[in-house]
């Protein structure tokens, strides 16, 4: 049997869906990431070691940006959580192939926006004004397709 390649996918292709918010493309998304505490935990006979013990799991904040269209969906997400209304949505990031198939899914839950970010203003630059909004969440699943 020959070997069988198995390359690393490209990190330019994905996807994000959030539910319930209407959305355009995102160019980057970061904060896929999950922390355990640890705990040390010393038994009454045994006073010169510690057992590593799982503690608290913690999620970082995800991160999306995008190009500021028309499209005003994400300010008023936030806008709603600053008036004193928590709109939580399940989202995805959906990893794609070069055929743009889905490979690999995260499932974030129970999302909500914490900050929103303007894009930078400057005469002398030809760049796309990018928006950022950042969202925290209460988990984070993985799902290979």
């Amino acid at each position: 049997m020959p070997d069988v390649r198995n390359d690393p996918y490209g990190a330019f292709n994905f996807l994000v869906e959030i539910d319930g918010v209407p959305t355009a493309a995102f160019s980057d998304v970061s904060g896929l990431d999950m922390e355990i505490d640890v705990i040390d935990y010393r038994t009454g006979g045994d006073a010169l070691h510690a057992r590593k013990l799982p503690g608290l799991v913690k999620y970082n904040n995800i991160v999306l940006k995008r190009g500021i269209t028309l499209d005003h969906s994400l300010w008023d997400w936030i806008r709603k959580v600053a008036e004193g209304t928590v709109q939580r949505a399940n989202m995805s990031i959906i990893l794609l192939d070069e055929q743009r198939q889905p490979v690999l899914r995260w499932l974030v839950k129970q999302a909500w926006p914490v900050k929103w970010s303007g894009p930078t203003l400057n005469a002398k630059s030809s760049d796309i004004a990018i928006e950022s909004l950042e969202i925290t969440h209460e988990g984070l699943e993985f799902e290979p397709q």
